[in-house]
């Protein structure tokens, strides 16, 4: 099971074809068990334009969705008082990095430099 990061999410919806290619590929290969969590869909509405908002909802629609509850919070917390810092992680990555390690999700993201507390297992 893998979740989408933001940037993954913008790629595709900008018709980017080497990462629609890739994620058709991680959809057949957990049989459509790919996740986001409110946060994408904050970050991409966020940056929305009017025009965009149909085409949005109907991707943002296709995935499976993560409830974020205080596990997860919890564990955003400890990210954030570890890298803040030192890595400059904000709190929207640390919220999709602590959903997946409570979930047991990878996440595929372009911005691994955002994502200190996940290993190379953890990420795609």
């Amino acid at each position: 099971m893998i979740v989408f990061d933001t940037d993954i999410i913008i790629w595709i919806l900008r018709n980017r074809g080497d990462i629609i290619k890739q994620s058709e590929r991680l959809i057949e290969e957990t049989n459509g068990y790919i996740y986001i969590t409110p946060i994408q869909i904050a970050e991409i509405y966020a940056g929305a334009r009017k025009k965009e908002l149909i085409q949005i909802e109907k991707l943002l629609n296709s995935f499976k969705k993560i409830d974020i509850n205080e596990e997860i919070g919890r564990l955003a917390g400890e990210f954030m008082n570890k890298y803040r810092k030192s890595h400059n992680v904000e709190l929207a990555d640390s919220l999709i990095a602590s959903s997946c390690k409570v979930y047991g999700f990878k996440l595929w993201t372009l911005n691994k430099k955002h994502y200190p507390m996940m290993n190379d297992k953890e990420l795609i």
